[in-house]
């Protein structure tokens, strides 16, 4: 590659930071890491191999490595409360292909949650579970209360009986309803498998749900949504020593080889600062998230699932059907300087999925900087000023970088560390 493509490419990236330091991202499925984490993911664990299990390796030189993973195992123990932990997933779908490898095969059956009631891409048929050749079974969906319908699906999962009942969501506004269906699971004879990946940082917080405690026997997720690492993955068990010995194998070798060690250390240092500010954290994404849902509905806009108190997460969805469409009112506001994503709602069909009626909106992120309920206020506002009163985006894109101006450190992380101060600027 020639100097000048390199500098272009430096460029774009800077433009690229340029544009989110001056925006509000609620997109549902991102955050920003800590500087500390920042800081060991560009350390020279990132150019290093390590195949195996700490003290078992393939690969010379991993002492440290070794060291660094079995604290990282340490700190997730203690925060997830289990002593079955796995942080080598390199991401939360690479998560996903481990625990599918482990507990189903060709021609089992599986239930799981469809796309449009809020579903992931790895658990459809075009997906992981379909590239494993698995049978998929989709669960009865409340459109009303925007979650699974635990009488129905209980009724469903004895009927069927399922290989394995996989729970969690891409739009994850409430809790899974595993101690409803608990008896179905048992009757059944089928194994519980939760994707916690969006509210993996809800979970750590004590807030939301307990799935290990609830009935699942395995917790994947991605490590950068509540949870505010790096992208990178983790495995959770409550199971039986047979299955997460399947699980383990299913890691390495069967979906990775090396895995990243520098992202596994940025995990362990997310799960330590997690520990210590984790539940004032959670406490205050959910209170956000009802803020936000609740302004964005006085103000005009159908936020689903009123009758609940629109949500228990991050996450909210809204039907912008009669405001142009999701991808009309997603493209708007990025124009605005305000970055969330079009998605498909419980009765659009799949085909749908470049122009849905809804958008999904996260305040994580927002909530990460140090945002609160007056700027959820604001923000509200300024959503509405574009897309219901078509206010000029230019305009609105001035007042978004002057909000955001103020919000530029990374909270609820260690700020000094050895004498040197970590709080810098995104």
């Amino acid at each position: 590659m020639s100097y000048e493509d390199a500098q272009y490419i430096r460029e774009m990236a800077m433009k690229h930071s340029e544009m989110f330091g001056d925006g509000i991202a609620l997109i549902a499925s991102e955050n920003v890491m800590s500087p500390l984490a920042k800081e060991v993911m560009i350390s020279d664990l990132e150019s290093r191999y390590a195949e195996g299990l700490p003290h078992h390796r393939y690969y010379q030189g991993n002492y440290y490595v070794d060291l660094i993973e079995d604290r990282t195992n340490e700190l997730l123990s203690k925060l997830f409360r289990t002593s079955q932990t796995d942080p080598r997933p390199i991401s939360g779908t690479n998560a996903n292909s481990a625990a599918i490898y482990a507990l189903a095969g060709p021609g089992d059956l599986v239930a799981t949650p469809s796309l449009s009631g809020g579903g992931h891409i790895s658990a459809a048929e075009f997906g992981i579970l379909g590239m494993r050749s698995v049978r998929t079974i989709n669960y009865p969906y409340d459109s009303d209360t925007m979650t699974i319908d635990p009488d129905q699906a209980s009724k469903m999962i004895i009927r069927e009986k399922p290989k394995v009942c996989l729970f969690g969501q891409s739009v994850f506004m409430f809790p899974a309803p595993l101690k409803e269906m608990s008896e179905a699971f048992h009757e059944a004879g089928c194994k519980v498998w939760y994707d916690g990946a969006h509210v993996l940082g809800l979970i750590a917080g004590g807030r939301f749900q307990d799935p290990l405690r609830e009935g699942a026997d395995i917790v994947t997720g991605s490590t950068h949504k509540t949870f505010p690492g790096p992208q990178h993955g983790v495995i959770l068990g409550n199971t039986d020593d047979e299955t997460w010995k399947a699980v383990r194998r299913a890691v390495f070798p069967g979906v990775l080889s090396n895995h990243h060690l520098n992202a596994m250390a940025a995990l362990g240092v997310t799960a330590a600062e997690e520990l210590e500010f984790g539940k004032k954290y959670a406490d205050d994404i959910i209170s956000n998230a009802k803020t936000l849902a609740e302004e964005l509905y006085s103000n005009g806009f159908n936020v689903l699932a009123e009758k609940r108190g629109f949500t228990e997460s991050h996450t909210m969805a809204v039907d912008v059907s009669k405001n142009g469409g999701g991808r009309y009112v997603a493209e708007t506001l990025e124009k605005c300087g305000i970055i969330l994503n079009k998605n498909l709602l419980p009765w659009d069909d799949n085909k749908k999925s470049q122009n849905p009626s809804g958008i999904r909106i996260g305040v994580q992120e927002a909530t990460r900087v140090g945002m609160g309920k007056s700027e959820m206020k604001e923000i509200a506002s300024l959503i509405t000023r574009a897309i219901i009163k078509h206010e000029d985006p230019e305009k609105i894109r001035t007042e978004v970088k002057q909000l955001k101006s103020g919000f530029r450190e990374v909270k609820y992380c260690y700020g000094k560390m050895d004498g040197y101060s970590y709080i810098k600027l995104i």
